[in-house]
């Protein structure tokens, strides 16, 4: 089974430039429609309430609800652009949200310059309190200046299942990538903390973030794949993806060109690992 744990869906393109087919450009259905293209059984996906979809987290849930042996939904919860950011009552915003939507999880984008220390203080506490105790798991956009903060969470409540978006927003370039891959990897000592094998085009250097199959970025995938093994969840990063790559390259660079991962734990990247996590968190 492949499951796509990290996707989009939007009833109008967010992004500029504009694009001559704004209202379905990021559609729940053209979603399904590279999934059934490409084989990929279910997906999660991340909602995130942008530009022009400040309902987003009702768009996805009702597509939720019409597919729900295909899709999840993790919904955006007081994310860097909300007006909620890091406010309080983020605890009873989290409930009143599983109360709302069908929702296996939550995403929460952290501002890039922010360094997430709210994450220890007593609002944040009770905000992933709440989480742990309801069983969501936490689709957590971040840097990897963020992982130490991360890790407090992770220590704190082991039974709080963590994905970082995107590598965790590794970089394949830059005199600090190495510093970067030390503060992630780090973070493998926690066993629920998990990475998104995903964003091969956010990890390639802007210059070549067009050269499939990114040849430039295996030694990310290879360091953290010796780190976190299968506790790494593919995702295609589907429709933003496009600007890239197809739904199916993103696909392939792992399953075809990722090498040197042996076949039982491609199988539990691809789908098996999520699934386990899905299956144990939050029933909707």
């Amino acid at each position: 089974m492949i499951i796509d744990s990290h996707c989009h869906a939007w009833n109008h393109w967010p992004y500029l430039p504009e694009v001559p087919d704004p209202e379905t450009r990021g559609s729940v259905e053209m979603l399904l429609d590279q999934m059934d293209l490409n084989g990929v059984d279910a997906a999660t996906i991340v909602s995130a309430q942008i530009f022009r979809n400040f309902d987003n987290n009702d768009y996805v849930a009702s597509a939720v609800r019409r597919h729900p042996d295909r899709l999840n939904q993790f919904a955006d919860v007081d994310s860097f652009w909300s007006e909620t950011y890091h406010t309080p009552g983020a605890a009873a915003r989290l409930k009143k949200a599983v109360e709302r939507w069908p929702m296996k999880g939550f995403t929460h984008y952290i501002a890039s310059e922010d360094d997430a220390s709210w994450f220890d203080t007593p609002e944040g506490r009770s905000f992933f309190d709440v989480a742990s105790e309801l069983k969501l798991i936490a689709s957590i956009a971040c840097g990897p200046h963020h992982q130490p903060m991360i890790r407090r969470v992770a220590e704190r409540l082991p039974d709080l299942t963590i994905l970082c978006h995107h590598m965790s927003g590794l970089r394949a370039y830059g005199d600090d990538a190495r510093d970067n891959m030390a503060l992630v990897t780090e973070s493998a000592e926690l066993p629920n903390i998990h990475l998104k094998l995903s964003g091969f085009h956010y990890v390639s250097d802007p210059d070549q973030s067009w050269e499939y199959p990114f040849s430039d970025v295996r030694w990310i995938y290879e360091e953290a794949y010796a780190a976190f093994s299968t506790r790494m969840v593919w995702g295609s990063d589907y429709p933003v993806v496009t600007r890239s790559m197809t739904h199916k390259q993103a696909l392939e660079a792992f399953r075809t060109h990722c090498d040197f991962v042996t076949e039982e734990d491609r199988d539990a990247i691809l789908g098996g690992t999520l699934r386990s996590l899905l299956e144990k968190s939050r029933a909707t």
